[in-house]
């Protein structure tokens, strides 16, 4: 049977997230987070403004929409990983996949990401919505492991595994945005930044957290 529309109507979208989210750190990197107002970026984009809040329901999700899917994603193959896997194991098959501009050898990707780091270490209000982020993140992993483990609420162990698994995780975004704007490719910073995540989750699996 033929495409009834709705692949179209998602590609349609998606493609006005891409350039809303483009158009959106273009105006950023020139000007600064802080300067620019969703009504610009509306006008720029050629979409209304209450389409890019339709999108990105706040300014910072212009920046951070990515790291949200790629969290979500992240937390369900935690949640659904196969019987036997360990929390740990599930985390580390996840992170250690080289995904988006990692897995890519195209400079444009490198460029945007690097952009997109000079953008948020110059805006505070980023870098506070990053720490918000990261914080929702593992309390959502903490809860998930203490669900599983029938732990009591005073149990702190899924907090420590949380904290040090999303800590690692954050240690590799920021060492991805710290090799990006240095001006190295994707599968340099793939390969040194997998290889130092893969290092820091055996020594948490040699330390029994997962």
């Amino acid at each position: 049977m033929g495409d009834d529309g709705t692949g179209l109507r998602q590609r349609k979208k998606d493609e006005t997230r891409r350039r809303i989210s483009g158009v959106a750190v273009d105006m950023f990197a020139e000007r600064s987070f802080d300067r620019v107002r969703v009504a610009e970026i509306a006008r720029v984009a050629e979409v209304s403004e209450a389409t890019v809040y339709n999108y990105f329901p706040t300014k910072e999700d212009l920046v951070y929409a990515g790291m949200e899917s790629y969290e979500a994603r992240l937390l369900d193959a935690v949640r659904t990983r196969a019987p036997g896997t360990t929390v740990l194991g599930a985390f580390r098959d996840f992170v250690l996949q080289p995904r988006g501009a990692l897995g890519t050898a195209d400079p444009e990707s490198m460029t945007q990401i690097a952009t997109i780091a000079r953008v948020i270490a110059e805006s505070s209000a980023l870098r506070t919505r990053e720490q918000e982020l990261f914080d929702r993140f593992v309390h959502e992993l903490a809860d998930l492991i203490a669900e599983e483990r029938g732990a009591q609420p005073d149990d702190i162990e899924p907090w420590v595994v949380a904290n040090a698994l999303m800590g690692v995780n954050r240690a590799m975004t920021k060492a991805v945005h710290h090799d990006a704007r240095a001006g190295r490719t994707g599968q340099q910073i793939a390969r040194d930044v997998l290889d130092q995540g893969r290092r820091a989750l055996e020594a948490l699996e040699q330390g029994s957290t997962g």
